[in-house]
């Protein structure tokens, strides 16, 4: 659910009262027609996404996959835009669930999430 400035708002989408607004925004993809995909690099799940969602419906969308460098100038732009920080991952690395050397959150300290607990 985005708000008017267009960044997400998550106690609009809790209280339930614009389901109509709501967006589906997909960024990886573990299973395909009954094939586990988790074992193949992230890189190769969201090509396969894309290729899933080739034709998707009004109000779904991919999160594209940008590549390390930009990660500093994306960070910056996150807490411009009040949201809570990002995830990293490693394009080359198959899904693990769970805390992984191979991810990495980069939270926003400055976000209102910061003062309730650790939830991002």
């Amino acid at each position: 659910m985005l708000g008017v400035d267009g960044v997400s708002d998550f106690n609009a989408l809790h209280s339930r009262k614009h389901d109509h607004e709501v967006q589906f925004c997909a960024f990886d993809t573990l299973a395909e027609g009954g094939d586990d995909l988790r074992m193949l690099p992230l890189s190769m799940r969201k090509a396969n996404l894309e290729r899933l969602l080739a034709r998707r419906p009004e109000g779904v969308f991919v999160n594209p996959f940008e590549r390390g460098e930009l990660g500093p100038d994306l960070f910056r732009a996150a807490c411009n835009l009040g949201l809570e920080g990002l995830v990293s991952k490693r394009r080359d690395r198959p899904y693990q669930a769970g805390r992984s050397k191979y991810w990495v959150k980069v939270k926003n300290r400055s976000h209102p999430a910061m003062d309730r607990c650790d939830l991002f």
